[in-house]
C-alpha cells in the first residue's frame, strides 16, 4: 500500500491532464452512445488498454449547484444509482480528498461490485469549474469487491454564454474495472453508465 501523496503536485498535473483531455480535437473521438440527455464518445486510452470515455450533455442548473452534486459529498450518494456507498477517507483543504466508494454489480452481474480509492480536487476552470479525480492504491480492499482504477477522469461544468441557468457538463472517464471481463461488456456498460449519469443528475437536480 503506497503512502498518501503530496496533494498539492498531483492536483496541479491531475487538472493539467484534464485540460489536455480537454483540448483533444473532434476528429479523435468516435461516438459510443447518444441520448437525449448526452452523446458519448470514446477513444484508445494513452493510460491503459482500454479507452477514454468522454462524455457531454446540457444540464438544466447553475454550475455550482452541479457540481456539488457530483463531487464527493452528501448529495452523490442519494442520485447515483451506480454508486452503492461513499467515505470520506482524507480532507486535505475544502477542495481537496481521498474517498473510498463502492458501486453495484452490472450486466446482470457479469461486472462484479467494485472498490475505488480516488484522489479528488475541484478547482475553478474559465467561468466555471473542473472536478476531477486519479485512483490511489490505498487502503485495504473490503470483502466480496473487486478494487477498480480510476486513471485521470474528471468534469468540466461551464455555464452556456447565452443561458447562464444552463450548463455545458463535460466528462472524461477512463476507468479500469479489473478482474477477468470481456472488452466488449466493459465497453457496453462504460457507455450506459455515462449516459444514465446524466439522466440520473437531471433527475436529482429537479428533486
Amino acid at each position: 500500500m503506497d503512502p498518501l501523496p503530496n496533494p498539492a503536485p498531483l492536483a496541479s498535473k491531475l487538472r493539467n491532464t484534464l485540460i489536455r483531455y480537454h483540448s483533444i480535437g473532434d476528429g479523435e473521438w468516435r461516438v459510443a452512445k447518444k441520448t437525449k440527455d448526452a452523446t458519448v464518445w470514446r477513444k484508445p486510452s494513452e493510460e491503459f488498454s482500454g479507452y477514454l470515455y468522454k462524455a457531454q450533455g446540457v444540464v438544466e442548473d447553475v454550475t455550482n449547484r452541479i457540481v456539488d452534486h457530483i463531487r464527493p459529498g452528501p448529495y452523490r450518494l442519494d442520485w447515483d444509482s451506480l454508486m452503492t456507498s461513499m467515505d470520506i477517507m482524507e480532507t486535505f483543504e475544502e477542495n481537496c480528498c481521498v474517498m473510498r466508494y463502492t458501486t453495484a454489480g452490472q450486466l446482470w452481474n457479469i461486472i462484479a461490485p467494485r472498490e475505488f480509492v480516488d484522489f479528488s480536487y475541484t478547482t475553478s476552470y474559465e467561468d466555471g469549474l473542473l472536478t476531477c479525480g486519479i485512483s490511489l492504491d490505498y487502503g485495504e480492499v473490503r470483502p466480496n469487491f473487486v478494487r477498480g482504477f480510476n486513471h485521470p477522469c474528471g468534469w468540466f461544468c461551464v455555464p452556456l454564454k447565452d443561458s447562464p441557468g444552463h450548463s455545458l457538463l463535460t466528462g472524461y472517464i477512463q476507468t479500469e474495472l479489473r478482474g477477468m471481463l470481456p472488452q466488449s461488456a466493459v465497453d457496453t456498460a462504460m457507455s450506459s453508465t455515462l449516459a444514465n449519469f446524466y439522466s440520473d443528475l437531471k433527475k436529482a437536480l429537479k428533486a
